[in-house]
């Protein structure tokens, strides 16, 4: 699968120099003059990571990062700060709100794929860690919480549990036994009432989502 770059940039030439160089590395573009068009943009389609100006025409860099911080489907989407400012104290603005790199222009272009690929490298095997993901359904194993569209729900201990169970192993049949075991430490028999109450009230609190969970006759539940 293609990696996506979002640039956000007002430099015609610089953006330009950007997508060239990311393009012949293999990754797919999509450019942005300003902040307003690009957080439209991620309204709809996540990039995989962000190369972001910190001067730009209606909104700073700044801002912009704040806002991607706080939503939870753009959380933990890896930013890379590209400015002509230099000085230690901007750098450290940039990372106290969340940036993973800075670049600072001018910048050679082996040095910015250098530094894409670092960061996506570093990114990814920290989101595996924390997060799993499907569909609408967000799971931040670091926070326990589940979000739906952003919105968190308010989960039980054994929900939560009983969800993460689900969601590490999507596509597998998982017998009764193996998810009473798992969740509440238990054997089977005489439990399979609060199984399925349990099953039954997550699903209520997924919503829509609730429909990957999936009843196997006779066997368990899968998660798809």
């Amino acid at each position: 699968m293609s990696v996506l770059v979002y640039i956000v940039e007002d430099d015609n030439n610089i953006r330009e120099i950007e997508a060239f160089a990311l393009k012949n590395s293999g990754y797919q573009v999509e450019e942005f003059f300003c902040g307003k068009d690009f957080l439209k943009r991620m309204e709809t389609k996540k990039p995989d990571l962000v190369l972001l100006d910190v001067m730009l025409p209606d909104e700073d860099g700044l801002s912009i990062l704040k806002k991607i911080r706080k939503k939870a489907s753009t959380s933990q989407i890896p930013v890379i700060f590209v400015t002509a400012k230099t000085t230690e104290m901007d750098k450290v603005k940039g990372f106290d709100i969340g940036a993973d790199d800075y670049l600072t222009k001018p910048f050679g272009i082996m040095e910015l794929i250098s530094r894409v690929k670092a960061v996506l490298r570093r990114t990814k095997c920290l989101q595996e860690e924390k997060e799993l993901i499907l569909g609408n359904i967000t799971m931040n194993l670091e926070r326990r919480v589940v979000y739906i569209d952003n919105k968190a729900l308010e989960l039980t201990y054994k929900e939560f549990e009983l969800c993460k169970f689900f969601m590490e192993n999507i596509g597998v049949v998982l017998q009764r036994e193996s998810i009473m075991a798992k969740v509440w430490g238990v054997d089977f028999e005489g439990e399979s009432r609060t199984l399925d109450m349990h099953i039954k009230t997550l699903r209520h609190k997924l919503g829509e989502e609730g429909k990957h969970i999936k009843t196997v006759r006779n066997v368990g539940y899968r998660m798809e």
